[in-house]
């Protein structure tokens, strides 16, 4: 009998998780596993605003999957997936075709951008190593500028959308410019960051005394906010809302949502918005040997309506969960429902300033900013170790 062959699309948080799990509950003879992943390293979703704004190196939000995976075991392509055929058992990527019996596929998200015109063409986006590589490069190219052509636009930084990342990218922000104001001798009071978010408050969802800390903390720091007002169009002199308002910018970040991955969409598997909605074992609607996870997939808790968001928090659940049982599903066997145990939101308002719910218990400033560090402490624990939280852990 032929060795069963898994096929993982995306080495973020739930396909790492994913094979190194698999490489504990499967023997070496038992499958073939191979990782596909376009890049050669593993980016942290959760810390790519640091870099982004320039209070961290990109390196710091990277890892070599090579040095977090057995390679003995796993058999990692750097390639690009272009596309899925579940009627094959094929996928084809830019330099190879693969045949799999059984797929995992972690493939992230793309921007929503919710049909604002101009905005794909002209803004930013906090998306990888790359895109927040040229964010803070952009936005210190253009306070150089400011000296010798002493524009206000190019000192306002426009951050649409005040969610999670949207709001831990202002908080860096707050810590970052007075640095660049001191290196390129520019007016502090001339700098302007303006959050714009459609919904009437931030961090949607988010206990109501945390958002007020929030908002409180960073106005206190000179951010203006401007909430329930939606963005209609992005420009490459800046914004306009809607009304008719037009903010200028030179740089603009958009962080207003996410989409499944349009290679999903294509593939003919059901979706919503480009996200697969599930069955109880993380597989995907009609396709008992297709697994999604990540931001690629749609959870809903039994006693809800609405998805769970997408989080580090359930892909690397979701990761753990398929290490663990995915060689019983390949044999048929049954296996629990996969259940989100979430445990607890922390969001950054830059280096040691936070808020967060772990358990009951609600966190404010410096208390919530250690357990952030802590939780970005346990990823790395759970990816490489104590050798990656010592090589890579801050405290």
């Amino acid at each position: 009998m032929a060795t069963p062959k898994i096929l993982v699309l995306g080495a973020g948080y739930g396909g790492l998780m994913t094979v190194k799990g698999l490489t504990k509950s499967l023997g070496a003879s038992d499958a073939e596993i191979t990782l596909v992943n376009q890049n050669p390293y593993h980016y942290f979703t959760t810390e790519l605003h640091k870099p982004a704004a320039g209070t961290a190196h990109h390196d710091h939000a990277r890892v070599n999957i090579a040095s977090v995976i057995n390679t003995n075991r796993v058999n990692f392509v750097e390639d690009r997936v272009v596309s899925i055929n579940p009627s094959e058992k094929k996928v084809y990527l830019e330099n190879n075709t693969f045949d799999y019996d059984h797929l995992v596929i972690g493939l992230g998200s793309a921007p929503e951008t919710f049909g604002i015109k101009g905005l794909l063409e002209n803004a930013f986006f906090i998306r990888n190593i790359d895109s927040v590589r040229m964010i803070r490069e952009h936005m210190e190219y253009m306070f150089a500028r400011y000296k010798n052509d002493p524009k206000e636009e190019y000192l306002t930084i426009v951050v649409g959308g005040a969610g999670f990342t949207g709001i831990e990218y202002v908080g860096e922000l707050v810590d970052r410019l007075p640095e660049l104001c001191r290196e390129y001798d520019l007016p502090q009071e001339k700098l302007r960051i303006v959050n714009i978010e459609a919904a009437p408050t931030v961090l949607p969802g988010f206990d109501q005394a945390l958002v007020d800390y929030a908002v409180e903390y960073l106005k206190g720091k000179g951010v203006e906010f401007y909430l329930g007002v939606p963005i209609e169009e992005c420009t490459k002199d800046g914004v306009v809302l809607k009304g008719g308002e037009e903010i200028k910018s030179s740089t603009v970040v958009w962080t207003g949502g996410v989409r499944g991955n349009k290679i999903v969409e294509e593939s003919g598997i059901e979706t919503m918005r480009g996200r697969v909605k599930v069955d109880e074992n993380l597989r995907a609607p009609g396709h008992d040997n297709i697994y999604v996870l990540g931001d690629s997939s749609l959870v809903i808790p039994k006693d809800g309506e609405r998805p769970y968001p997408p989080t580090a928090q359930i892909s690397t659940q979701q990761g753990q969960y398929l290490g663990k049982h995915l060689p019983q599903l390949m044999r048929g066997e049954s296996v629990h429902a996969f259940q989100y145990a979430p445990k607890g939101t922390v969001a950054s308002l830059g280096n040691r300033v936070a808020i967060g719910v772990v358990g009951s218990k609600k966190l404010f400033g410096g208390s919530a900013s250690f357990m952030k560090k802590i939780i970005d402490l346990r990823w790395l624990f759970l990816l490489g170790g104590i050798s990656l939280v010592l090589r890579k852990g801050k405290l």
